[in-house]
């Protein structure tokens, strides 16, 4: 089975994936933070076992997603080890407090890790489901799904006047977010992407890196979600985050053009001197490499480099994160094993291409 993260979706050449999370608790438990381990456990227990028999899940979701949901696994976060974990991380399966945190904790997971359920995160359930490119609506209703499913057999916490209840109150509402990850290297080249952030900001949209809050936009990689989850409703939120991300696709694609337009020797020769070094590189350090990867990917997706498919540099992109490195390699290695051992992955991939 294909994981979702390799696959291409529509807008492929600028949208790279769309992400939709649920927040939801219990109303027969405390918040997480509020819990004792025996509720901890329990919660646990009861998610596990309604996800684990899904047989009578609800009749509109459709049979691709019914198989899917078939294929969902328990992992126990306690039983895997640091370099496991952070696959996960660097997958976008999991936050890196889920991973951290001392509660009882377990993910489920389809096969295809489209789906994630992480249980007993800030909230009892983090229900997330990715797909590849702009399919934002696609990855709405599959959460919506799971969410009604979930509530039909463990009753969520509700409010008339405020809506579903989360252990943080920016959550309150809806308690969604609704995300897509974009490429935007014309826009970081032609340094216009401080004002796509001032206009993203004003329009209650928040940008942030590639692993979400906190994280830098390595590879010109910039994730826009919405910041208001309660006052709209979850159409509302889906419509408003697909509207914007086609204006930022646009002006983004606008750019590329007009980079071509204006000097297309010193556009190409950006993008083959990126290649030339990271098809041949010894020593790649993970900033660099996420730095290359965005040239690359660009002149893949100008037909300025016609030999690589974007599935590849999709690969690539994971397989050269640190844990990754490390999960490939069987072991924990220090930095400059990393640095030399990206540099073997991305010229052993390319050279398959």
């Amino acid at each position: 089975m294909t994981q979702w993260y390799i696959e291409n979706g529509p807008e492929s050449d600028v949208v790279i994936s769309s992400r939709v999370r649920l927040a939801r608790n219990f109303e027969s438990y405390p918040f997480s933070s509020k819990m004792e381990k025996e509720q901890e456990d329990k919660v646990l227990s009861k998610v596990k076992n309604a996800m684990m028999n899904v047989n009578g899940i609800i009749n509109d979701i459709s049979k691709d997603d019914k198989s899917i949901m078939r294929d969902v696994i328990f992992v126990d976060i306690k039983n895997l080890d640091v370099i496991e974990k952070q696959v996960l991380v660097e997958k976008h399966l999991v936050s890196p407090e889920f991973v951290e945190s001392e509660r009882i904790n377990g993910l489920l997971i389809s096969k295809d890790e489209r789906i994630s359920i992480m249980v007993n995160e800030e909230d009892h359930l983090r229900i997330q489901c990715l797909f590849p490119g702009m399919q934002i609506q696609n990855a709405w209703k599959l959460c919506d799904s799971i969410d009604s499913f979930i509530d039909s057999k463990l009753k969520f916490a509700f409010s008339k006047e405020l809506g579903y209840l989360t252990c943080c109150p920016t959550n309150l509402g809806t308690g969604m977010r609704a995300s897509v990850m974009l490429h935007l290297p014309a826009l970081a080249i032609t340094g216009y992407i401080r004002g796509m952030l001032d206009a993203c900001s004003k329009l209650g949209v928040a940008v942030r890196g590639l692993y979400g809050e906190n994280s830098e936009a390595s590879g010109n990689m910039f994730q826009i979600s919405n910041q208001v989850t309660l006052g709209l409703t979850e159409e509302e939120i889906i419509t408003n985050i697909t509207n914007i991300a086609f204006q930022v696709v646009e002006q983004e694609r606008s750019l590329r053009k007009d980079l071509f337009k204006q000097n297309s020797f010193r556009l190409n020769d950006m993008v083959f001197r990126s290649y030339g070094i990271f098809s041949n590189a010894r020593i790649i350090s993970s900033d660099e490499g996420m730095k290359l990867l965005s040239d690359v990917r660009l002149g893949i997706d100008m037909g300025i480099i016609t030999d690589i498919t974007l599935e590849t540099i999709n690969e690539i992109m994971l397989l050269i994160q640190p844990a990754n490195l490390q999960k490939l390699a069987g072991r924990l290695l220090n930095q400059d094993e990393r640095d030399i051992m990206r540099a073997e992955v991305i010229r052993g991939k390319l050279a398959k291409a």
